[in-house]
């Protein structure tokens, strides 16, 4: 089964400030959530049609479970990524649970034990729903700083809602994601068992596979350089995740939000881009769809 992008993980150390970037980018950010106290984080939610990126800050670390041989902490792994620095912290794909769980094994990229939790969320009117939600981790050895794992929605009728998909700088779609690493070609053989897809793409700047929902390249330092005009992530220590590529009908109106809210882009290729420094970590790239 191929597995298309569910969401992105963006760690951050202010979750006040995050969210206020992202309405200045021109997002709807839904309200604060709380996280089991095993995670001890909190998060606020970027919806769009299928995808939703994940801001994400750990609010109190007292209560996080530590790494066992099978088991995935992912409050830990957070804690951890935000010592070291802001920005995409984690790869998230749509889930089996279970199925995923085993497939993961077999194929020798997890041996983690499937990790489900609920927590509460409000509808746009307020009224309280249960989400529900089961994780299958995986591990590239050769990305070590960059997480990934599954997501099987529970109760995905109380979890995604048009009415917080509508976003005033036209974005419709994840159109994809950006790794960088040394040699893209060692990740292709974790990507494809995770991705469930076999057809890669190879390039001058790396590697690119096609899944259901949203691409994901791999690309060499420089050639991210080149595409992006910006610095990309310290890549010593493994693969990064660097850039988010969201695809918006109507690109003037996402540069005047971007100057209305006095947020600092380049053009490059025909995108907008928001570098670093003023993204809080990550690469945030408008393109028309």
């Amino acid at each position: 089964m191929s597995r298309g992008l569910d969401h992105i993980v963006h760690a951050v150390r202010d979750i006040a400030a995050a969210a206020d970037l992202y309405r200045r980018l021109g997002f709807q950010v839904g309200s604060r959530n709380r996280h089991p106290p095993a995670w001890g984080t909190q998060n606020h939610i970027v919806q769009l049609a299928g995808t939703f990126i994940e801001l994400l800050t750990v609010a109190d670390a007292g209560g996080i479970a530590p790494y066992t041989p099978r088991f995935f902490s992912f409050g830990a792994f957070n804690r951890d990524f935000l010592a070291r620095g802001q920005g995409l912290s984690m790869l998230v794909l749509e889930g089996r649970g279970a199925a995923d769980a085993e497939e993961f094994r077999a194929a020798g990229i997890g041996d983690f034990e499937l990790y489900e939790f609920e927590r509460e969320g409000r509808r746009p009117d307020g009224t309280p729903i249960k989400v529900a939600f089961a994780l299958a981790f995986a591990l590239d050895p050769r990305a070590p700083r960059t997480g990934f794992f599954t997501c099987q929605h529970r109760h995905p009728e109380n979890f995604w809602n048009p009415a917080f998909q509508v976003h005033a700088n036209t974005a419709a779609a994840v159109a994809g994601v950006v790794l960088v690493a040394e040699n893209p070609s060692d990740h292709h053989v974790f990507l494809s068992a995770f991705t469930g897809e076999r057809e890669l793409l190879a390039t001058s700047a790396g590697i690119s596979l096609k899944t259901p929902r949203g691409d994901i390249q791999v690309m060499e330092p420089a050639a991210f350089h080149d595409h992006f005009s910006t610095e990309p992530p310290d890549t010593s220590r493994g693969a990064r995740l660097a850039a988010l590529r969201f695809a918006v009908r109507d690109l003037d109106t996402a540069k005047s939000l971007l100057e209305n809210g006095n947020l600092a882009s380049s053009e490059r290729m025909g995108r907008i881009v928001v570098g670093p420094s003023i993204a809080m970590g990550a690469t945030v790239v408008f393109e028309r769809i």
